[in-house]
C-alpha cells in the first residue's frame, strides 16, 4: 500500500502542508479537551474557582509524565524515519521493537513510583492546604491511568513517522472526542467533581491507545508493533536522541513549579490561590499557541529525519523553510487573535471580577513574544530531527532556565504578578540565539552528510 506521503519524492512545500496541518489539528483538539477538563472544574458550583487551582497544580506531573512517552517515542521515531530513508528496513524494524518493550516498561514503572509519591509531589508544585485535596483526587486517578497516556503518545509517533499524518491526527481525536463526551456526564451528570474529569481523561487515552494499537497491527503501515532482536545499545540509542525533547518537555514542569511556588510566596495567603488560578487560565490560553506550533515543528520531524537519512539535503533545507514559514505565520495570526479573544476566553473558566481581570492581563502579557517563539520551536525541533540533540538541548536549556531566573528575578524586584513577564522575554532572547546557531552550524552539518555519500 502507498504511503499518504512519500517523504522521500512528493513535493517539499505540499509534504509539508500535508503532514503539519493533521498534526496541528491533533494537537489543537489535545489542548482542547484539557482546556474543556478546566472549564467544566472551574465552573462546578461554589468550589470552582479553587478546584481549578488544585487540577492546575496537577499539569506538570502530568506534562512530565508524558515526557517520558516522548523521550521513547520521538527518540525512536526519528531514528526509525532516517533508516527508513536509508532503505534499512531490518534496522527499522528493531527500533519500532525496542520502543514498545521501553514504553511498556516505563509505563509500569512510572505507574508505581508516581502513586507512591504523588502527595509530596503535590506539596512541591504549589498545592495549598485548601487546594490538596481536589489535586490529590485529579492525580490518583490520572496516574493509575498512566499506562494509557505514554502508550498512546509514544505509539503516535510511530505512525506519523511513516508518513500516515491523518491517523495520527485520528489517533488524538478518537480520544479528544470520547473526552469531551464523557466530561460533562461525570463531572455534573454523575457529580462526581473533579474525579470525574479524571475518569474521562483516563477513559480517553484508553481509547487513543486502542486505535493506534489497532493501525500498528493492521496490514497498512509498513512498519508496525513487533518484537524481538532487544539490544540495549539500541535503547540507549533510542534515549540519546530522545532526550533533548524529553528535557525540553519535563523541564516545562520545573519551570510551573517554580512559577507556581513564587505566586503562592509573593502573593500570599490572600492572593496566592487567586494568582495560581490566574495561571491555570493563562497557561491553558498560551497551549492554544504552542500545542499548533510543536504540531507544526514536531509533525513535520519525519520529513527532515528521513531526508537526511536518504541523503537528500536540498530536500531538507527546503522543507525547513517551509516549516519555519508556516510557524511565523501562525503565531502572528495568534497574536493579533488574542488581543480580541482573551476576555471571552477567560468567562468560559470564571466569572469572579478579580480572576477575570488577572486571566486577560497575564495573556496578552504571556504572548507578547510568541512570533519570536516559532523560531525557537521549529529549528530547535530541526536541529534534534537531524541528530543535534546536544545542540538542540543546550538551546531549549538556555530558554528553560532564563526563564526560571526571571520568575524568580521580576517578583523579588517588583510584585508578584511581575513573574508573568518572564515568558515573553525569554521567547524573544531564545528566538535570537537559536536562530543565530542555527544559521552558524547548519551548511557544515549537511556537508558533512553530503560528504558521507559521496564516500
Amino acid at each position: 500500500m502507498r504511503k499518504e506521503n512519500d517523504l522521500g519524492r512528493d513535493p517539499v512545500g505540499r509534504l509539508v502542508f500535508r503532514l503539519a496541518i493533521p498534526t496541528m489539528i491533533a494537537q489543537f483538539v489535545n489542548i482542547l479537551y484539557s482546556i474543556i477538563d478546566r472549564m467544566y472544574i472551574g465552573n462546578i458550583p461554589e468550589i470552582g474557582d479553587l478546584a481549578l487551582a488544585g487540577v492546575g497544580i496537577c499539569g506538570p506531573i502530568v506534562t512530565l509524565l508524558s515526557s517520558f512517552g516522548t523521550l521513547v517515542g520521538l527518540g525512536g521515531s526519528i531514528l526509525m524515519a532516517m533508516r527508513q530513508g536509508e532503505g534499512n528496513e531490518k534496522r527499522a524494524r528493531q527500533l519500532m521493537s525496542n520502543s514498545f518493550l521501553m514504553l511498556l516498561l516505563f509505563a509500569a514503572v512510572l505507574t508505581v513510583s508516581f502513586l507512591l509519591s504523588k502527595d509530596r509531589l503535590l506539596m512541591w508544585f504549589g498545592a495549598s492546604e485548601v487546594t490538596f485535596e481536589y489535586a490529590d483526587t485529579y492525580m490518583t486517578i490520572y496516574t493509575a491511568g498512566t499506562f494509557f497516556a505514554l502508550m498512546s503518545l509514544g505509539l503516535n509517533y510511530f505512525i506519523t513517522c511513516q508518513g500516515f499524518s491523518t491517523i495520527g491526527m485520528a489517533t488524538v481525536l478518537t480520544g479528544a472526542v470520547t473526552n469531551i463526551i464523557l466530561d460533562p456526564v461525570f463531572i455534573f451528570g454523575f457529580d462526581m467533581g473533579v474525579a470525574g474529569a479524571a475518569a474521562a481523561t483516563v477513559i480517553a487515552q484508553a481509547a487513543s491507545f486502542l486505535f493506534a494499537v489497532g493501525f500498528l497491527s493492521g496490514k497498512k503501515v509498513p512498519i508496525g508493533i513487533c518484537f524481538g532482536n532487544y539490544s540495549i545499545k539500541t535503547m540507549l540509542k533510542i534515549i540519546t536522541v530522545g532526550f533533548s525533547p524529553f528535557m525540553i518537555m519535563a523541564t516545562d514542569s520545573a519551570i510551573i513549579l517554580v512559577t507556581n511556588a513564587v505566586l503562592q510566596k509573593y502573593g500570599g495567603s490572600d492572593q496566592g490561590d487567586l494568582l495560581i488560578s490566574g495561571a491555570t487560565i493563562i497557561q491553558s490560553y498560551m497551549m492554544l499557541i504552542s500545542g499548533p506550533l510543536i504540531g507544526i515543528s514536531g509533525g513535520t520531524q519525519a520529513i527532515l529525519s528521513y531526508n537526511y537519512g536518504a541523503r537528500q539535503t536540498e530536500r531538507v533545507k527546503k522543507a525547513e523553510w517551509s516549516i519555519l514559514r508556516m510557524g511565523i505565520i501562525f503565531t502572528t495570526v495568534m497574536f493579533f487573535v488574542t488581543q480580541a479573544a482573551s476576555p471571552y476566553f477567560v468567562k468560559i473558566f470564571t466569572r469572579q471580577a478579580e480572576l477575570t481581570e488577572l486571566a486577560v492581563w497575564g495573556i496578552r502579557v504571556y504572548t507578547l513574544g510568541v512570533i519570536p517563539m516559532s523560531f525557537q520551536y521549529v529549528l530547535v525541533d530541526g536541529l534534534t530531527a537531524l541528530g543535534r540533540t546536544k545542540t538542540a538541548l543546550a538551546l531549549s536549556l538556555f530558554r528553560k532556565t532564563g526563564y526560571v531566573a526571571l520568575t524568580l528575578i521580576f517578583p523579588a524586584l517588583l510584585t508578584a504578578k511581575a513573574a508573568f513577564y518572564a515568558e515573553p522575554v525569554m521567547d524573544v532572547m531564545a528566538a535570537v540565539l537559536s536562530t543565530a546557531t542555527y544559521l552558524l552550524i547548519i551548511g557544515k552539518h549537511l556537508r558533512q552528510r553530503e560528504n558521507a555519500a559521496a564516500r
